[in-house]
């Protein structure tokens, strides 16, 4: 696999829940070439947007360390684009739903 993700290609991305309250507004799996998935990725709004937060357990010291993340800026990005354009499709998919709904 080349340095930054060269050949690595996401080939899913799943929009599993949505949130309207709260901080945490999605939570999506995310597949890469075909062959290997990544679940619980979070869509959280921080105070200067979104970003993502990669699945993580609680230590015993009460910190949280990732179980699961890219190990560089380029394949984060790449991650965190393809989330949030699936994120965006399923919210509007979803209000577009809402909207058909009111005026049966």
């Amino acid at each position: 696999m080349g340095e930054g993700g060269d050949n690595m290609k996401i080939s899913d991305v799943r929009v599993r829940k949505i949130n309207s309250e709260g901080k945490m507004k999605a939570i999506v799996s995310v597949t890469f070439d075909d062959c290997f998935v990544v679940h619980d990725i979070k869509i959280i709004e921080g105070q200067e947007g979104l970003f993502i937060a990669m699945p993580s357990r609680k230590m015993p010291d009460g910190e949280f360390k990732d179980i699961a993340h890219p190990i560089n800026s380029e394949t984060r990005n790449l991650v965190a684009e393809a989330v949030f354009r699936a994120y965006e499709e399923k919210r509007t998919e979803e209000s577009e739903n809402v909207e058909e709904a009111a005026l049966l």
